[in-house]
């Protein structure tokens, strides 16, 4: 049991000693700094502006930003919805796939170009080849360089830059971020055992003389954006438990590591456009601590297993229902945690089969969406909250709120506050109006406490663009597809829109000297009103749908 607990402690090791060289990477290549890729990177990039018709270094406002990023994202997903709905005509549908219904097919396109990348469909018996590589697996690519770009964004305005422009953010995103970790993460995936073939699904023979068919395809390179990118969305249904998606250790551990790089690395960003590198790390340390102690509810939950089971097998065991034993207990409490806390989405084991400590985690981290947070946004959303503490401490002091030499006033809090309100507001409601029908809208499988968990994560996982579920739930239905189309959309585009909007005013404030009467927000005692703040505003909001959930199905657990 003890290897299970070093195995995470050595993960998270490795995840620290590498976010100061990525977060140093990724500000060299926003702030226009020379990089290693530039001689091959400058060429190409220079053709596709040309081919483009785009101007790289034509600056936006916070409007023209979101403008171009919802036009370019409504483009792409009616090419992509064309796609899906002809792929039984195009080539590479090795086992003639017919389309899949228009309902499940927008909300799979809604879910892929907003990065949630929500299946209600099994991957292997939906979607043909194309589909995966030519649809999704390029929307995998272009969404989460949106959500980077909008991250890169906000950070440039809250520092008084200029915001940049969209379609510059988002080539370098792909070209000198996404793409280069891709081809080397996807090398070594393949080397680990992940297949990459055209071919179609293998027909063998068993042991004892039956016939099974062994879905297979091009799965390397679509596993590794997946992970990177924090799209989350399975090549198989059974997404990174399957033995193809990722058949080892060592497959997990780099899985594990390209879900985090971006999000953690991005704090480090922040720290060298500020040149304020002590804040950017009291943030991250801030951030982690949190992190590693949800990952501490969620590990001792499962580490102690099932208190209806262990009575029967005579000992205490670990909760292995719905786990792969090539992972045990621990990596998969630690992929939970890890997956919703950076709204990957991807899963190597059921979340419909965690304990409630563990449920309760996952639900946490959807709902706070800032540790470590979405791609790109989710960083963003964590400085929302240092405005809001800003703000909320100098009322209490009697000081003018500002924030990086920038006065915090009307405008902002009002935005702020937009960013914050939309997401329960996408939870909240359509999980109301479900349980107003639960006979024949819910679709639990599990009623109780853990089918109001059920119910509950589905919508939070929508609005947060996270798309992990808990597979118990019958989510395929022209309610679910729709309901929580809507909730992907607003959890996604009216925070971008917000947080543009913010961005754009802070750049445009002239920068006030810092004198002895400036709240310093590079300290301690900063950090830790930070931290009250995020859990008060946060947590609290949440706070009935958890005891509902997870809480009131652990004291019906301890009580039986």
């Amino acid at each position: 049991m003890l290897q299970g607990w070093i195995q995470i402690a050595l993960t998270l090791l490795i995840i620290i000693a590498t976010t100061p060289f990525l977060g140093k990477y990724m500000a060299r290549v926003f702030m226009g700094e020379p990089t290693l890729f530039d001689p091959l990177l400058n060429p190409l990039e220079r053709v596709i502006y040309i081919f483009s018709g785009m101007h790289s270094q034509e600056n936006m406002t916070g409007w023209q930003y979101a403008k171009a990023l919802l036009y370019s994202n409504l483009i792409m997903g009616i090419l992509v919805y064309l796609i899906l709905m002809f792929q039984g005509w195009l080539p590479l549908n090795p086992t003639g796939l017919d389309a899949p219904n228009w309902d499940l097919g927008l909300h799979t396109v809604i879910s892929f170009v907003t990065n949630t990348n929500q299946q209600h469909y099994s991957g292997e018996t939906t979607l043909s080849y194309a589909s995966k590589i030519f649809a999704l697996g390029f929307l995998m690519f272009t969404s989460a360089a949106t959500g980077l770009a909008v991250g890169i964004a906000f950070i440039r305005g809250i520092t008084g830059r200029l915001l940049g422009n969209f379609y510059t953010d988002l080539i370098k995103s792909i070209t000198r971020i996404l793409l280069p970790i891709s081809i080397v993460g996807g090398l070594l995936l393949l080397l680990a055992g992940v297949p990459e073939t055209l071919a179609g699904p293998a027909t063998v023979t068993t042991l004892d003389g039956a016939t099974q068919v062994i879905a297979r395809g091009p799965v390397a390179h679509y596993e590794i954006i997946k992970e990177l990118g924090e799209n989350g969305g399975g090549f198989f249904g059974v997404n990174s438990a399957h033995p193809l998606e990722n058949p080892n250790g060592f497959s997990n551990l780099l899985e594990l590591w390209a879900m985090i790089a971006i999000p953690s690395s991005l704090i480090y960003t922040y720290g060298v456009f500020t040149n304020n590198r002590k804040q950017a790390l009291l943030i991250f340390w801030m951030v982690l601590i949190i992190f590693v102690f949800l990952v501490g509810i969620a590990a001792v939950g499962e580490f102690q297993g099932n208190p209806l089971i262990n009575p029967l097998l005579g000992e205490q065991q670990p909760n292995l229902e719905g786990k792969e034993v090539r992972f045990g207990w621990a990596q998969t409490a630690l992929w939970a945690v890890m997956t919703t806390a950076t709204m990957c989405g991807a899963v190597n084991g059921m979340h419909d089969s965690l304990m409630p400590p563990g449920g309760f985690a996952t639900l946490f981290n959807m709902f706070l969406q800032i540790i470590w947070g979405g791609q790109g946004i989710g960083t963003a959303y964590l400085f929302i909250y240092l405005i809001l503490a800003v703000f909320l401490t100098g009322l209490m002091v009697g000081r003018t709120p500002e924030f990086l030499g920038r006065k915090i006033e009307k405008k902002e809090i009002v935005l702020a506050s937009v960013v914050l309100l939309v997401h329960p507001f996408a939870i909240l409601i359509p999980w109301a109006i479900t349980f107003g029908f639960p006979d024949t809208l819910s679709g639990i499988t599990n009623p109780g406490f853990h089918g109001v968990s059920q119910v509950i994560y589905e919508y939070a996982s929508a609005a947060a663009n996270n798309g992990s579920g808990f597979e118990g739930l019958n989510d395929n239905t022209l309610w679910w597809n729709l309901s929580t189309s809507l909730s992907i959309l607003a959890g996604r585009y009216i925070p971008i829109i917000a947080l543009l909007l913010l961005a754009d005013s802070m750049s445009r404030k002239q920068a006030v000297p810092i004198t002895t009467g400036t709240l310093r927000t590079d300290t301690r005692l900063f950090t830790a009103v930070t931290s009250g703040v995020i859990l008060i505003l946060g947590a609290l909001t949440f706070l009935p749908a958890l005891v509902l959930g997870p809480i009131a199905e652990a004291f019906q657990l301890a009580s039986s």
